[in-house]
């Protein structure tokens, strides 16, 4: 099995899709080959570097001579080997392709040279060519369509999970060969790199004995398929994103992820000889950077569910450079595979983070042939940085520098490694730049608010209009200024939708007379929580989402800061708590704008004809909704527009528009 190439992660697992019986059979031989796979990888990496009989250059070009025969076939040939293999018995090519590659990597420890190390790389990987189509073709017809996403989504997680186990294994092996070695005084010649190659061996075996028993594999669709010519798949993928600023920041920076975590993995081998560690500490920083990644996809988009996809990725990227550079400086084993895990973690958070937001941001009819493109860019990009970094690193050499009494030492793997890492970090902060949702909002301002427990996902489905929202106390004139923003944003030909919480909706309006009414009585504070993030969520659903996803403008009269400030401070509920629920209730629809109607609550208050059932609690109860408003304010003054309600009307009104104006201004530089 080749070096497992990404695709699209899902966006669930479903624990019940290893219970059927013939895809569990399959993913079992997947996991299984995968493992022997990764093992196999580092044993040809370790055999290449043994037969370079200890000079540092001769080691680089050989281990950059595995890279480029594992990755080359697969970048040149992959997709016309997609259309050869559905001409034939998928079963059928996926038992014989299994059986040749037993005998292959069977054949590497007992030939023993340069030549046929090389040579049978390249035959193992143009047979994988076709037995990969055939599998992926094949898992369709295992599992029903509800749980196709699921089980593409763990045999992902068995072709990246089984590297640390794979590096593992290789270091154990690393360690028994060598106390046989020291026992019997070096008389054998037992290797670590042989006998992973005979693993390996065995697993394909393995795998080609399981599906020859997986009777429930089809043939596949015969000669007369018709698919579509890799050029003009390579084509239309390319002319989808060349006109997408954001897909070209995401692919730009996807290549950037794996440039980073690809230097780590072509440079390992002679990096840990620099550190004068040997094939164990070799396997040990090879799946820590596996370790990382999977940490990374598994748990990365969990922990950092507060913060604004788009962002994350570049910030993961730049952090995964910058660790990058650290890593290149480090003299010490533990401290390198502290840190690789780290690097692998933040790499991992950018890997599954671009797949989800290429998923969500490609048109559906173009989708396939744009994964096409961006997995053909990435294969190779890969063969360029496992294949050049090893060579630039021998060309570098070994340069030791003395300061007074402390001597350095480092070597052509650590230059490389320096600056691959400067150049991660500057495709990192290009990304972040390119992929900005929300322009207008700083950094420092999302880091404080996700901390807060404030801040919504938002999953990079940008919408193409602008949300406004107006917030304030009781008699502060928001409903007058939303409808002078209306009709200015309107002169100025924008299509604007003005709307209000509670009853925008049929459903809001029933809710409303709920909510305020002074018949209805004490309702308690979390029942009056919840009752508003239902109104909001029907609201967001039916009104606002269809209206900025056609590009218009929405002003909403209160938004969820309402219940932040009134059942938060108000009632005296957790304001982070309140403004979960409605993040859960919106899908976490987050205004552009947010304007602050700010007025002591006195003179609110005294402005009102009658009161309803809000506008009739005690004065400290609208002094601390006033409290929370200013408090929001002042932790994001980006989002937030404070406004001084005691100002004429004519004044309040140039103030929003001159904010909103420059928001306008953004927006138009966003589509240019």
């Amino acid at each position: 099995m080749s070096l497992p190439y990404p695709a699209a992660p899902a966006q669930s697992v479903s624990r019940n899709v290893l219970a059927i019986p013939a895809f569990r059979k399959l993913w079992q031989a997947m996991a299984f080959s995968s493992f022997g796979d990764w093992l196999g990888l580092l044993a040809c990496t370790a055999l290449a570097q043994q037969l370079a009989g200890g000079d540092y250059a001769k080691a680089n070009f050989a281990i950059a001579g595995v890279f480029i025969v594992r990755l080359l076939p697969a970048a040149l040939l992959g997709p016309f080997a997609g259309v050869i293999a559905d001409r034939f018995d998928r079963r059928r090519l996926m038992i014989i392709c299994d059986i040749l590659r037993f005998s292959l990597y069977l054949s590497i420890p007992i030939v023993g040279n340069y030549f046929w190390l090389y040579t049978a790389t390249i035959l193992v990987e143009i047979v994988t060519l076709f037995w990969s189509p055939a599998k992926e073709a094949s898992v369709p017809n295992l599992v029903p369509k509800l749980k196709l996403e699921s089980a593409n989504q763990v045999s992902l997680l068995a072709a990246y999970g089984t590297a640390p186990i794979a590096a593992i294994v290789f270091s154990t092996l690393a360690i028994f060969t060598g106390a046989i070695n020291s026992a019997l005084g070096n008389k054998t010649q037992a290797s670590a790199a042989d006998l992973a190659l005979y693993i390996n061996a065995i697993s394909f075996a393995f795998c080609a004995y399981t599906i020859w028993r997986l009777k429930e594999i089809p043939e596949g669709p015969g000669k007369n398929l018709k698919q579509i010519s890799l050029g003009k798949s390579l084509w239309d993928g390319f002319s989808f994103i060349k006109d997408s600023k954001i897909i070209k920041g995401l692919i730009f920076g996807m290549l950037g992820a794996f440039f980073a975590a690809g230097a780590v993995i072509g440079l390992a081998r002679t990096f840990v000889d620099d550190l004068q560690a040997g094939e164990a500490a070799y396997g040990i920083l090879f799946g820590s950077v596996f370790l990382g990644l999977a940490l990374g996809i598994s748990f990365g988009p969990k922990v950092f569910s507060q913060f604004s996809r788009r962002r994350l990725f570049g910030i993961s990227l730049t952090i995964s450079g910058i660790l990058l550079v650290t890593l290149s400086l480090m003299l010490n084993l533990v401290l390198a595979i502290f840190i690789t895990i780290i690097l692998g973690l933040f790499a991992g958070i950018s890997w599954v983070t671009g797949f989800t937001m290429l998923g969500l941001e490609v048109e559906d009819e173009v989708r396939g042939r744009t994964f096409a493109f961006v997995q053909s860019l990435i294969r190779v990009a890969l063969v360029l940085v496992l294949a050049v970094s090893p060579l630039i690193a021998a060309a570098i050499g070994q340069h030791t520098y003395t300061f007074r009494t402390t001597t350095l030492t480092y070597n052509g793997a650590a230059f490389t490694m320096f600056f691959a890492g400067l150049i991660a970090v500057l495709v990192g902060v290009i990304s972040y730049i390119q992929m900005r949702d929300r322009p207008n909002v700083s950094l420092l301002s999302d880091i404080k608010s996700a901390f807060r427990g404030e801040l919504g996902t938002i999953t990079g489905q940008a919408t193409a209009g602008v949300f406004i929202t107006f917030e304030g106390g009781e008699g502060s004139g928001k409903s007058t200024q939303t409808k002078l923003l209306k009709d200015w944003l309107e002169k100025n030909n924008e299509t604007v939708l003005l709307t209000r919480e509670p009853g925008g909706t049929p459903l809001g309006n029933q809710l409303r007379d709920i909510l305020l009414d002074n018949k209805t009585g004490n309702i308690s504070p979390r029942a009056e929580a919840l009752m508003y993030a239902a109104d909001r969520a029907n609201h967001v659903y039916t009104m606002i989402r269809p209206a900025l996803e056609k590009g218009e403008v929405v002003i909403s009269d209160r938004f969820f800061d309402s219940s932040v400030a009134y059942q938060g401070a108000g009632r005296v509920l957790s304001p982070a708590e309140v403004a979960r629920i409605s993040r859960w209730a919106t899908e976490s629809l987050t205004p552009t704008l947010t304007i602050i109607m700010d007025l002591p609550a006195e003179i609110g208050l005294a402005r009102l004809q009658s009161t309803d059932r809000l506008e009739s609690e005690p004065l400290a109860f609208h002094e601390r909704v006033r409290h929370e408003y200013l408090n929001l304010a002042y932790q994001d003054p980006e989002r937030f527009l404070l406004v001084d309600a005691t100002l004429s009307i004519e004044q309040i009104h140039q103030v929003i528009i001159e904010r909103v104006g420059l928001i306008k201004a953004l927006k138009r530089n966003q589509k240019n």
